[in-house]
């Protein structure tokens, strides 16, 4: 008896979406992780499970998934902005900004993109005003 389910690897992919969008990214991931095994070049299914990790806060791994799309496919906007979103929740602010940035300059009509850039660059200006570290967490 296998783990896998019933149906197509087309199949899974539709059903990680569904429980992608209906708010359950931990079973999406799983899901998408077997399908990166079977399909390790797919690029929609590697897009999907960087999207399915960052909606679980597993925000390193999400950094490392939207890395390698960003290498992949390096014009397209969602990668660069899903990298800095992932980094900007792993504190690393600076190359949160320049990803943020890059996917602000390639599709500047989302304003999803000029938004999170916008509080990036506040929190790095803040930051510096007040002498802190431009990276991670504040030490009290």
């Amino acid at each position: 008896m296998t783990d896998d389910p019933d149906g197509s690897a087309y199949d899974w992919y539709r059903r990680a979406i569904e429980l992608l969008e209906t708010g359950s990214p931990d079973a999406a991931a799983v899901l998408l992780a077997r399908l990166r095994e079977i399909d390790p070049h797919s690029t929609s299914v590697l897009e999907a499970h960087a999207r399915a990790l960052f909606d679980s806060k597993r925000y390193e791994q999400a950094a490392e998934a939207f890395t390698e799309l960003v290498e992949r496919s390096p014009a397209e906007d969602y990668a660069h902005y899903g990298l800095g979103m992932s980094l900007w929740r792993l504190q690393r602010f600076p190359t949160a900004r320049d990803h943020l940035a890059m996917a602000f300059v390639m599709r500047p009509q989302r304003s999803e993109y000029g938004t999170a850039l916008a509080q990036v660059k506040a929190t790095l200006r803040a930051r510096a005003e007040t002498g802190l570290p431009l990276e991670g967490p504040i030490q009290v």
